[in-house]
Formats: C-alpha cells, structure tokens, sequence
C-alpha cells in the first residue's frame, strides 16, 4: 500500500479512488489520489482526460479491492491502459490492511 502511496505522491502513477462520494465522506481520499466515481456514465471519458494530464499509468484503488480488480479487467479488455489495480483497498482485504489502517495520508473528498 505504500507503494502505490509513494509512486502517486513522486508522479509515477495517477491513483484514482474509485469510489462513491458518500464512501470519500465517510473516510477522505488519498492525499496522493484524484476521486472520479466509477458509476459515471462518462467515466472512461473522465479517466482518459485525467491520464492525458498526468500522463502515468492508472491505478486504482476501491474499499476492499473488488470494483478495482473488476474494474482493472473491463479497462484492459477495453485496450485502455496500463490499469494497476490496488488490491488491498482503503479499509483492507485479504492483500492487505488497506489504505486506513496504514495509517496513509488522506485529503477532504471534493464537495
């Protein structure tokens, strides 16, 4: 989890906390992270234009790592990529203790 905290923080990837906004509230977003909700309509349109700015790979972190996994396996069969899932999530999963619990930076989600 770490790492992909650190690798967002130096630029190396953009991380993307796909996520609900009642879920951002409850807990925050990574400090290092951009939220775009993956119920979207236009998500992969979103996605695209927030890579095209950062120009890094992708990855993508959900609560406990099911809708990244999913979602990481829809965006390479649909030739967008590289897609890096983080599988522990931010509360945690069979990978990992997740985002919270190793105690990593968070910001206020977006109003």
């Amino acid at each position: 989890m770490s790492e992909a905290h650190a690798a967002a923080s130096a630029g190396d990837i953009l991380l993307v906390d796909i996520r609900r906004p009642d879920e951002w509230a409850a807990t925050g977003v990574p400090a290092s992270g951009v939220p775009i909700d993956m119920r979207r309509a236009d998500f992969v349109e979103v996605l695209a234009e927030a890579r095209a700015r950062a120009g890094q790979p992708v990855a993508v972190i959900c609560a406990r790592g099911v809708r990244s996994a999913r979602l990481t396996r829809l965006l390479q069969q649909a030739g967008v990529g590289p897609i890096i899932d983080v599988p522990e999530g931010m509360l945690g999963s069979l990978s990992g203790p997740g985002w919270l619990k190793s105690d990593l930076p968070l910001k206020e989600p977006p109003a």
